[in-house]
């Protein structure tokens, strides 16, 4: 993510992608996702410079509710030089705990090939209601690699309005800790068309506050981001 880095625990990296490998047997579920966008935003901030960017994920899905992931993108923080790619490695538990209600509690660690000192963890939970409103709450103590704590809240809505077409919409504050950047909040508001399977169009529109603005400058801001993507 585009912010002051620093340490890292590398020896922790591959903790996700040997969980997957666990969680292989027949009986589980395997799934992915792909996408094209014209810029990859990450919590109200482009992350390429609002260029394109590529992406790609897999997940596999134990009957217990336990999951591993694996996901990438490339990425740009600086005009020369820095990190290409990112790849967010993560286990958790998701599954119903009430009739309407689910949770999702898990851990997922940030990766920056050739930039070890970018790489952070962060642990978060979520409740989602009908599969419609959900509230997610992360926190890490090395919030975008900047060596303190960070808390992100968001809440988010997801209604279908036609059999293939859906409307989300989100808001969320991050708490940063002021040594690594003022605490800000942003939102976003998007239309997903399922025009023929697997595939489907998605066009957003992202916004934020002027805090996020001087955190990014030139990054955050109220930007459009349009999207070609399929999942499998």
């Amino acid at each position: 993510m585009c912010h002051p880095a620093r340490r890292s625990t590398a020896a922790r990296s591959g903790l996700a992608l040997l969980t997957m490998l666990a969680l292989t047997p027949c009986a589980a579920q395997v799934s992915g996702t792909a996408a094209l966008t014209s810029d990859y935003v990450w919590r109200g901030a482009s992350q390429t410079l609002e260029d394109p960017a590529a992406q790609a994920g897999l997940r596999v899905d134990h009957p217990t509710g336990l999951y591993a992931s694996a996901w990438g993108s490339n990425v740009r923080f600086a005009p020369d030089g820095g990190p290409a790619s990112e790849f967010d490695l993560a286990v958790g538990w998701g599954g119903a705990v009430a009739p309407d209600w689910g949770l999702d509690v898990g851990v997922v660690r940030y990766l920056y090939p050739g930039a070890g000192d970018l790489n952070w963890n962060e642990v978060s939970a979520g409740v989602t209601w009908r599969d419609a409103l959900s509230l997610t709450v992360g926190w890490s103590d090395d919030a975008l690699a900047g060596g303190a704590d960070g808390t992100y809240v968001a809440f988010a809505l997801s209604r279908p309005v036609h059999e293939t077409v859906r409307i989300e919409a989100s808001v969320a504050r991050y708490l940063l800790d002021a040594s690594i950047a003022e605490r800000y909040t942003h939102g976003a508001l998007g239309v997903d068309w399922a025009f023929k399977a697997p595939f489907a169009l998605r066009a957003t529109v992202h916004v934020t506050d002027a805090a996020a603005r001087r955190n990014f400058p030139g990054l955050a801001g109220t930007r459009p981001e349009i999207a070609i993507h399929a999942d499998f």
